[in-house]
């Protein structure tokens, strides 16, 4: 009977399913994360690289062996078949990490998981979710016990694989259950210290992340607006705008958006012209950036620059009607450019100081309209290395906040002031021959109105508010009384004394 016994468990051990490589027992793993897109897959690769034993799961779970066979092939990450594989397989509290896309995805993915989790698991979203899904979904998973962080990645593939920028938000109690794991597979800055620290209670992590994105759009922008005029005068070719664009990076621009930009001026295709020069100039973008202008609108923060850069991609995709608009509206005569290469230089550095300044103020207006505390030194910190908008400029930021933490605009700030001013001339000069010979800078040329409105005392608001108060009602303040106290006049001797409430931005 004993050896029947053992014949028949041989027999159907035959057609249990072949385990996956890199098991391991259960229980002993540090972190499971969802979702095995290049994201996802290059942060799980990080993880193992700083000793940290990670359970990879997709909903395709086809894509989990195909990793283990390849990518993760001779590493400690385990393959989950099923949710409830992947928590058993995890230490407690148990922490859960999502890398699928920002939207319904992370809400269908949070309700498969969340059964399986007892109180006092985590749940991390590591993608871009909209800050206010971020709060949502902290409340709902907390009334089951449940942590929750929202977490800003950035970096992009090479990123996630060898440091990226995290900005970690939300349960402040799930903070010290992964602060090692994040800080150690972070990027770190130029002093050492890791690109990632706790950003703030809410969908903070998020919000910062979001801004991170607005000032990508208007760096991107800024970067595209100097290649054009580097083409126009004087006519430089890809190559030679490489070389341009790899000495400015030596520099005050030194950072990643220069660096890539001049290798890419320099890649060439099979026919060993610029690629660059065959690349339709239709831009896309995913949504982010346009988050950010809609919540300043709601903010009421003046965030020019950026909104311009955004509304630039919108143009640009307006391909066909602009071809059409070239062949009947004129430009002008134009003008001899006075401006010199070292002039587009400096307007670049200048109008990205105004870029930054409005992204910090529009986080100083949400920290202050979602009750955040913010540490805006500690948010300079974590975008010094690893994400998109790294740079050396960041350190300068850092410094300022380290300085003075009630800083109310990064322009007020002694370094930037002195940086301004000392490339202000050659900013005007950039400004002003583009307009007269018809090239569109809208961030550059926003970036200076901005600046020339921020530092005017008076401004001509005086009128829009009697304009406001003579068709609608809106009242207006006198400089002759104290603020606070709103006036309305009977303009026409035909209206009445009842005003109209009013929105003061």
């Amino acid at each position: 009977m004993a050896i029947l016994s053992m014949i028949l468990t041989l027999m159907l051990g035959c057609y249990n399913e072949p385990m996956a490589e890199n098991t391991q027992m259960d229980g002993q793993a540090d972190i499971a994360v969802v979702g095995l897109a290049v994201m996802g897959q290059n942060l799980i690769l990080n993880m193992d690289d700083h000793g940290f034993t990670v359970v990879a799961f997709n909903r395709t779970v086809s894509k989990v062996d195909d990793f283990l066979q390849n990518q993760a092939k001779d590493t400690k990450v385990i393959g989950a078949h099923s949710v409830e594989d992947m928590i058993a397989r995890l230490e407690r509290p148990r922490r859960v990490m999502l890398m699928v896309k920002a939207g319904e995805a992370v809400d269908q993915t949070i309700e498969h998981v969340l059964p399986h989790l007892e109180a006092g698991d985590i749940i991390i979203d590591g993608g871009n979710s909209l800050f206010t899904d971020t709060e949502r979904r902290l409340k709902a998973v907390g009334e089951k016990g449940i942590l929750y962080i929202g977490t800003g990645v950035s970096g992009g593939e090479e990123g996630a694989r060898h440091g990226p920028s995290i900005m970690p938000g939300g349960s402040a109690e799930a903070w010290p259950h992964v602060k090692d794991i994040f800080q150690s597979i972070a990027a770190k800055a130029p002093d050492g210290q890791p690109c990632c620290d706790w950003v703030g209670e809410g969908g903070a992590g998020h919000y910062v992340k979001m801004v991170h994105n607005g000032i990508e759009y208007g760096d991107m922008q800024l970067i595209a607006e100097a290649y054009q005029l580097l083409g126009a005068f004087p006519n430089l070719s890809a190559e030679a705008m490489s070389e341009i664009f790899a000495d400015w990076n030596k520099g005050e621009l030194d950072s990643y958006l220069i660096q890539i930009t001049s290798e890419i001026l320099a890649f060439k295709d099979e026919d060993g012209q610029p690629l660059v020069d065959k690349i339709l100039d239709a831009a896309g973008q995913k949504g982010t950036g346009k988050w950010t202008v809609q919540n300043a609108a709601e903010l009421g923060q003046p965030l020019s620059l950026i909104t311009e850069a955004v509304f630039a991609r919108s143009l640009s995709a307006l391909k066909d009607e602009r071809v059409a608009a070239t062949k009947v509206l004129k430009g002008p005569d134009g003008s001899e450019p006075h401006m010199t290469v070292d002039d587009i230089g400096q307007a670049l550095y200048a109008a990205k100081i105004v870029s930054y300044a409005q992204g910090f103020m529009l986080m100083r207006a949400a920290a202050a309209e979602y009750g955040w505390k913010l540490n805006y030194g500690g948010v300079a910190q974590m975008w010094r290395g690893g994400c998109i908008i790294r740079s050396r400029f960041l350190g300068n930021i850092k410094e300022a906040f380290d300085k003075d933490s009630g800083l109310t605009n990064l322009l007020l700030a002694p370094f930037f002031i002195e940086a301004i001013v000392s490339h202000g001339n050659a900013w005007r000069r950039v400004v002003s021959d583009s307009m007269m010979n018809g090239f569109p800078i809208p961030a550059m040329s926003s970036a200076l109105n901005f600046y020339d409105g921020y530092r005017s005392e008076k401004l001509p608001a005086n009128l829009l508010q009697a304009q406001r108060d003579y068709f609608g009602a809106h009242t207006y303040e006198r400089i002759d009384k104290p603020r606070g106290e709103f006036f309305h006049t009977n303009w026409t001797g035909h209206g009445g004394t009842t005003s109209s409430s009013s929105y003061n931005a």
